[in-house]
C-alpha cells in the first residue's frame, strides 16, 4: 500500500497528480499538481473553495483542503504521467463532515467498532452516445431486445476492450463484459472489496469511462434515464459484511433461509426499513425517477424497483438474494454518488443490526407482472421532492450519517428541485397551452 506519493512518483514516473475531491452532487473536483509539490501537499493538502462546489458553504468560509490519501493513488493507465489520489476535505485543521468521503468514512469506522468489514461490489451501468448525447453511438444498435447482443458488443470492442485491460492493469479483477438491456448500453464488473476502496474505483472507472470514450470520439454518461423508452442507467449494489479480519463472512449461514444468517437479515432489514429515506441518495436526480418510475421499456422490462420488497434470485425486487451470505440492492442508479451510496448503505445495515430489524417476508412473485398482489408492500418515492422528504423524515438515518452532513445535503437537493420547477418545458406548452 502506497504512504509516500513522492517515492510513488520518481518509482513509477510521474510528473503530476490529480488530488480530487467528490462534492454533494457527486461531481469530481480536482487541481493538477506537479510531482515537485506532491510532498507538502499530502501534509496540508490543496486549497479549494468550496462554494465554487457543490458543498454548503459561502465565499466567506476558509479554505478547504484536501489531502490526498496516499491509499488510494491509481496511475492512469492512458497517461502514465498523471495519477490519481482520493483526498479527504478538512477545513482549519478539522474534517469536513458533509464532504461524501469523509461521511462513508465515518460509517466504515462505525462498523470497524462492531468487529465488521462491508464489503461491496457496484455494477455502473452506462451509454455511449454521440458527441452531443442526443443519441446512441451506434446506428445499427436497434435490437428490440439487445441485452447481451454479441455484434453490437464487438462493434463496440475498441471501447470496452481498452477499458477492461486497464483494470486488468491497475489490479481490480474484471471478470465480465456485456452489452446491457438497452440499445447503446454497457457493463462492466470488477471484484467486490472494501467498501470504501469500492467507492474509490467506482470513482476513478466514472472518469475512466468518460476519458476512455471521448478519445473515441462518443461521450459516455451514467445519467438514470438518457434515452426515453430504454432502460435506464442502474447501479446495482452487492453487500456483504466480513469479520474485522476479512477472512469470515458474518452475513453467511448454510442452515438459514437462503444462507443469510440473523446478523445478514437484520442488515437487510436496516436496507428495507430505510429504503425510502435512503432514495434521496440511491437516486439523486429528478431524472432518476423516470427510471424507478419507468413505464415499460422497448426491452419489456425496467429491471428497476418501485417498491420496497425482496426476494430470492428474483431480479424484479427492490433486494435479491443471489446466493449464501450477500444481497444485490437494485435500487441505485448511475447518478448516485459513489461515497454517498456505500454510507447509505451501511448506516441502514448497522442500524438494522442494532434494532434487530425485521425485513418482512420475503416475495417470490413477478413484481413487474404481479406486483399489485404485493398490497401491503411500500412505495418508493415518485420524484425527487418525495426522496428529500422521506430523507429528512427518516431521523434514524439522518443522525447515522450526521446532522451536518444530513442538513447540507437536503438544503442543496432542495435548491435543485427548485432550479426544476422554475423550467418550463416543451410537454407544459404541448398540454396546457389550449386549456
Amino acid at each position: 500500500m502506497t504512504k509516500d506519493l513522492a517515492k510513488f512518483a520518481e518509482k513509477n514516473g510521474v510528473k503530476y497528480f490529480m488530488i480530487s475531491y467528490t462534492d454533494l452532487f457527486g461531481a469530481q473536483r480536482a487541481k493538477l499538481v506537479p510531482a515537485q509539490a506532491i510532498a507538502g501537499m499530502q501534509t496540508d493538502g490543496a486549497g479549494f473553495a468550496g462554494f465554487a462546489s457543490w458543498l454548503d458553504m459561502t465565499p466567506a468560509h476558509p479554505d478547504v483542503l484536501a489531502v490526498p490519501d496516499p491509499a488510494s493513488v491509481i496511475q492512469l493507465p492512458w497517461k502514465p504521467e498523471v495519477a490519481w489520489v482520493a483526498a479527504d476535505c478538512t477545513m482549519e485543521g478539522a474534517e469536513v463532515a458533509q464532504a461524501p468521503r469523509n461521511v462513508l468514512r465515518a460509517q466504515v469506522a462505525k462498523a470497524a467498532e462492531q468487529g465488521l468489514r462491508v464489503k461491496t461490489g457496484v455494477e455502473a451501468e452506462y451509454f455511449l452516445l454521440t458527441p452531443e448525447g442526443d443519441a446512441i453511438s451506434d446506428p445499427y444498435d436497434t435490437a428490440e431486445k439487445p441485452c447481451y447482443d454479441q455484434q453490437a458488443l464487438m462493434r463496440r470492442y475498441d471501447v470496452v476492450a481498452e477499458i477492461c485491460d486497464y483494470m486488468l492493469a491497475l489490479g481490480w479483477g474484471p471478470y465480465q463484459n456485456d452489452h446491457e438491456d438497452a440499445n447503446g448500453q454497457f457493463e462492466m464488473n470488477w471484484d467486490f472489496d472494501d467498501a470504501l476502496v469500492t467507492a474509490d474505483r467506482h470513482s476513478f472507472f466514472k472518469f475512466m469511462v468518460k476519458s476512455v470514450a471521448e478519445t473515441h470520439g462518443f461521450r459516455a454518461t451514467f445519467m438514470p434515464k438518457p434515452i426515453e423508452g430504454l432502460t435506464g442507467n442502474g447501479c446495482h449494489v452487492h453487500i456483504s459484511v466480513w469479520d474485522k479480519a476479512g477472512k469470515t463472512n458474518a452475513f453467511a449461514d448454510d442452515g438459514a433461509e437462503l444462507g443469510l444468517s440473523a446478523s445478514g437479515m437484520a442488515f437487510l432489514g436496516g436496507i428495507v426499513a430505510h429504503a425510502k429515506g435512503m432514495t434521496a441518495l440511491t437516486n439523486p436526480t429528478v431524472n432518476s425517477y423516470k427510471r424507478i418510475n419507468a413505464p415499460v421499456t422497448h426491452s419489456g422490462a425496467t429491471w428497476a424497483p418501485n417498491t420496497v420488497t425482496w426476494s430470492g434470485n428474483n431480479r424484479t425486487h427492490m433486494v435479491r438474494v443471489p446466493g449464501p451470505g450477500r444481497f444485490e440492492l437494485r435500487l441505485p442508479d448511475g447518478a448516485a454518488n459513489p461515497y454517498l451510496l456505500q454510507a447509505a448503505v451501511i448506516a441502514a445495515g448497522l442500524d438494522g443490526i442494532a434494532t434487530k430489524a425485521d425485513p418482512g417476508p420475503r416475495l417470490d412473485i413477478d413484481m413487474y407482472a404481479e406486483g399489485h398482489l404485493a398490497k401491503d408492500a411500500p412505495r418508493l418515492p415518485l420524484n425527487l421532492l418525495d426522496a428529500i422528504r422521506a430523507f429528512e423524515a427518516d431521523t434514524g438515518l439522518t443522525a447515522a450519517l450526521g446532522a451536518e452532513f444530513s442538513a447540507a445535503y437536503a438544503k442543496l437537493k432542495m435548491q435543485e428541485w427548485n432550479s426544476y420547477m422554475h423550467h418550463f418545458s416543451a410537454w407544459e406548452k404541448a398540454n396546457t397551452l389550449d386549456i
